[in-house]
């Protein structure tokens, strides 16, 4: 499911990546008291309660002609553009501003819910002076203290109290799944050429909570798939697929939605580092990948230019190394009709389960062909393991002592795990548990 998205806004230093830290649980965001410090929007996945949700972090919006501050409200713009909710930070040791009331006015004219939020109230007698901030029309302030962690219990209850309603994604057994990438590495001519080789379109769904429809087709062969709905392919215009990052989060919302996620690469243009941010959105989501190489007729080509590309791949993307590669031209047309069976393939490895003692025989030889090391005196012991979940695989492995299993050695077993079962295009995790 597509999960809501909390976009915290204001002017420049009230706060905001102290906030967007304390939500995380991590210091993710790049704090520093100097205004324009944030200036892209900075994404993560969060929890409050039982509710997830995706957060942002925005730079802070300024009207002015100085370096950066217009990149900045375009930014801030489109996250609150994106979001379902939006937390508006003001700094109650600072008062209401009139850089508060411009924001405000921003805020009003999106039409979504909105949280106040006055931060850096720090002690019990700066609660005072918060009321001010009812001049802002947006209700209820509430005081918070990014240095102490204080009000942001009620604070997150009245966040979730206003996302939508998720009426779930449609209940079907077709598998769902879509191309993500950079802007112009060809995503929109991958689904048009794909829609239009020998498809029967049945029928559009309209998303849920979102303005998307996700395409659902069947292949010559009878097999039924759902396109869902990507980064920039429908939605508002140039101005967005011309701003990288944005892609981001599009892309983030059609992982949510797939079984199967397909990076697409520009084999003109080779690999850039948002390649890598956004395939490792994919990867963290636990969702199985394929790597789809576009334009690949673009190319003067040899009997190791292939080889060489792929090897490159392996090298830029060493935490994907079970995804499938895939050489495709959109243009030509070239390999595409071997998608949907990779696609078929991939989703069925995702959903694989394996018996507890065929599982087990894998570890055992595993353990006698590369005994666990000392560590710390100590030596790891492995009693055994058992399946718990698919998309993704996930396996515990019961042991003595959970910290004496160095991730080399885990790794060791996930490779032992891959070679025994058919893991391609699926990540596989394994949950190191004491023995009770």
């Amino acid at each position: 499911m597509a999960y809501p998205v909390v976009a915290i806004v204001g002017r420049p230093n009230v706060g905001k990546s102290t906030i967007f830290n304390r939500i995380a649980g991590d210091r993710i965001s790049i704090v520093e008291d100097t205004p324009g410090v944030t200036r892209d929007r900075i994404y993560t996945r969060a929890e409050w309660l039982t509710h997830e949700f995706r957060l942002i972090d925005t730079g802070g919006i300024e009207m002015s002609d100085e370096p950066f501050m217009s990149e900045i409200k375009q930014q801030a713009e489109i996250a609150m553009d994106e979001a379902d909710v939006i937390i508006f930070m003001v700094s109650g040791r600072e008062g209401l501003t009139d850089a508060d009331e411009q924001v405000a006015k921003l805020l009003y004219k999106t039409n979504k819910p909105v949280v106040l939020a006055v931060n850096k109230v720090d002690n019990f007698e700066m609660r005072n002076d918060i009321f001010d901030f009812y001049a802002l029309g947006l209700g209820e302030p509430y005081p918070i203290s990014g240095s102490h962690g204080t009000g942001l219990g009620d604070l997150m209850d009245a966040v979730v109290a206003n996302f939508p309603v998720d009426d779930g994604v449609p209940d079907d057994d077709t598998i769902r799944f879509s191309f993500i990438g950079r802007p112009n590495v060809g995503k929109s001519s991958l689904v048009n050429a794909l829609l239009g080789e020998d498809r029967v379109i049945v029928s559009d769904i309209a998303g849920t909570t979102r303005d998307a429809v996700d395409t659902k087709f069947v292949t010559a062969e009878g097999d039924e798939f759902t396109m869902v709905d990507t980064a920039g392919i429908r939605k508002r215009g140039k101005v967005y697929e011309n701003t990288e990052k944005y892609s981001v989060m599009r892309a983030m919302r059609a992982i949510d939605d797939s079984n199967v996620v397909l990076m697409v690469l520009n084999a003109e243009e080779g690999i850039r580092e948002q390649d890598k941010h956004v395939a490792g959105y994919a990867h963290e989501a636990g969702r199985a990948v394929i790597i789809v190489v576009n334009k690949w007729d673009t190319l003067d080509k040899d009997n190791h230019t292939m080889k060489e590309f792929e090897d490159l791949i392996r090298t830029e993307f060493q935490y994907l190394a079970y995804a499938p590669i895939i050489f495709v031209s959109a243009k030509t047309k070239q390999r595409l009709n071997n998608l949907p069976a990779l696609i078929k393939r991939v989703n069925e490895n995702h959903q694989r389960r394996i018996q507890s003692a065929t599982l087990n025989e894998v570890i055992m030889d595993a353990l006698a062909l590369n005994p666990a090391p000392n560590r710390s005196g100590k030596r790891l012991r492995v009693y055994y393991a058992t399946q718990v979940s698919i998309q993704p695989p996930t396996f515990v492995v019961f042991v003595n002592d959970p910290e004496l299993m160095h991730f080399s050695y885990e790794r060791f077993l996930e490779n032992q795990i891959r070679k025994a079962f058919d893991f391609e295009g699926t990540p596989v995790h394994i949950i190191k548990r004491a023995r009770t």
